[in-house]
């Protein structure tokens, strides 16, 4: 069996990764929409840059329950990941989007001087705020199996 990872792992987990993400979607027929984004964590949230009028979009806003997946490894022995299922956003308003478009580039270790002054035309974002929490590592079961 996999180890969970404590709320502590999960946090840095999410913070280590080079800032990729599954965002699962469900599509108007109610079907999965799985597509990969780029993101950063604020707070709790998870924020993912997109170009607006996209299916993603219109899938988060006729229903907000999605979810966003990451893992990493090449085979059981080392395979890990988090799993995050909540409610997600579409988020146009420009002030709101220029603050989450100057936190993304903080997260990114822009410095400050090149931070966005304007939202990009077209963009949108997509907020997710966790409601459930999976995670797995085989990495530290596998050992104890014999």
């Amino acid at each position: 069996m996999p180890r969970k990872l404590s709320d502590e792992d999960v946090e840095a987990y999410l913070d280590s990764r080079p800032g990729w993400a599954i965002l699962s979607t469900i599509d108007q027929d109610g079907f999965p929409h799985a597509v990969p984004l780029g993101y950063f964590r604020l707070g709790r949230d998870i924020i993912m840059g997109v170009r607006d009028k996209t299916r993603k979009i219109a899938n988060v806003e006729s229903n907000p329950n999605v979810s966003v997946l990451l893992e990493d490894g090449s085979s059981m022995a080392d395979i890990r990941g988090v799993m995050l299922q909540g409610h997600a956003r579409v988020v146009r308003e420009r002030s709101e989007a220029l603050q989450l478009a100057r936190e993304g580039a903080r997260a990114r270790g822009v410095p400050e001087s090149e931070w966005p002054t304007a939202p990009r035309p077209g963009a949108a974002y997509i907020r997710m705020t966790p409601v459930r929490t999976l995670s797995w590592d085989y990495s530290s079961s596998t050992s104890d199996q014999g």
